[in-house]
């Protein structure tokens, strides 16, 4: 496969994992109440990363945001800052990615081009690795929680959101690896070609000198061979006279 549908195909990979990303951000469900040990459930309770809402069994919610950012707590907050983080990598990313490809026209050459690009796979890769960090990090809590045997509040299950960021994270890994490997793959082949140009061009200038030396004696021989004709004929013009 070459390297232009290589990058064609990490773009698509990276540019949808940050689709992903972005919706996670805003999605409600990132931890919802468990229903453990309840036979009669009346109310759902569930929560993201700016409100903390409850639905009652008529499907009516009731939410109320977070009224101070520095009182929350402190997994909640870096939460959000790995999430922003990401987001704005993967912007970054997709912009270098379309200027750097090799299907683009702009970028200047192809050695710039391909620096470019290979920027890009490592904004997506850092815009994965925020994601994932972010999500593992909220999901550690709710697990903590749930299996703590002395946490007497409500608890909670994994939401939606948090299976939506890690499906994201991984898409922008992958992709963000796929255009660093295609750079390498195509900095591989101008070395390989730029070796055969030059090995070209040093066996063109053997066979040149071996041609000029081989031609010399051919000329000294032809000087002798006319230099005896020469004389040979002065000799019979004397041998007349």
């Amino acid at each position: 496969m070459s390297s232009m549908y290589q990058e064609i195909m990490a773009f698509v990979l990276t540019t949808s994992g940050w689709i992903l990303e972005s919706s996670t951000l805003s999605t409600d469900y990132w931890k919802v109440s468990s229903n453990d040990g309840s036979v009669i459930t009346t109310s759902t309770f569930w929560a993201n990363l700016w409100k903390h809402c409850v639905t009652d069994s008529t499907g009516i919610s009731n939410c109320r945001d977070f009224p101070s950012m520095l009182a929350l707590d402190g997994y909640i907050q870096a939460c959000r800052g790995l999430m922003i983080a990401a987001i704005c990598l993967g912007l970054f990313g997709s912009v270098f990615a379309l200027v750097g490809m090799k299907c683009t026209k702009v970028g200047g050459s192809d050695k710039n081009k391909a620096r470019i690009a290979c920027f890009a796979g490592v904004d997506f890769i850092l815009s994965g690795v925020c994601s994932l960090s972010a999500c593992s990090l909220y999901a550690h809590r709710i697990t903590t929680e749930f299996f703590d045997p002395m946490f007497v509040s409500q608890k909670y299950e994994l939401g939606a959101a948090l299976f939506i960021g890690w499906a994201g994270a991984i898409l922008c890994i992958l992709g963000g690896s796929v255009f660093c490997f295609s750079v390498a793959d195509s900095f591989s082949r101008s070395h390989s070609q730029a070796n055969y140009i030059y090995r070209g061009a040093a066996s063109h200038s053997r066979i040149t000198t071996h041609t000029r030396g081989q031609t010399k004696p051919v000329k000294e021989g032809q000087t002798a061979d006319n230099s005896s004709s020469s004389r040979m004929q002065h000799f019979d013009k004397n041998a007349y006279v």
